[in-house]
């Protein structure tokens, strides 16, 4: 797993991250992880994909509309970005 090092990180924000892993009961870097998934995931995030399946639903679709979809449907992996 990936370790990240923050540097010059200003000793108040050191302390409030120290007090709010007390509160959670918590370690300080167990507390950073949280903050830094909640910052990039945050709850209530709309995924398209789960959006578009609502649409669905909502519009009812019959299975022969469901079937024309996934027949076209693109289903080769995506491929990691290369910034070479």
């Amino acid at each position: 797993m990936p370790s990240v090092t923050i540097r010059n990180l200003p000793d108040e924000v050191h302390r409030a991250i120290r007090v709010r892993a007390a509160q959670h009961g918590r370690s300080i870097e167990a507390e950073m992880r949280d903050i830094l998934e909640s910052a990039v995931k945050p709850q209530g995030r709309v995924k398209l994909g789960s959006m578009l399946a609502e649409i669905g639903r909502q519009v009812k679709l019959t299975d022969e509309e469901l079937a024309t979809f996934e027949s076209v449907r693109d289903k080769t992996p995506a491929r990691a970005a290369s910034f070479e």
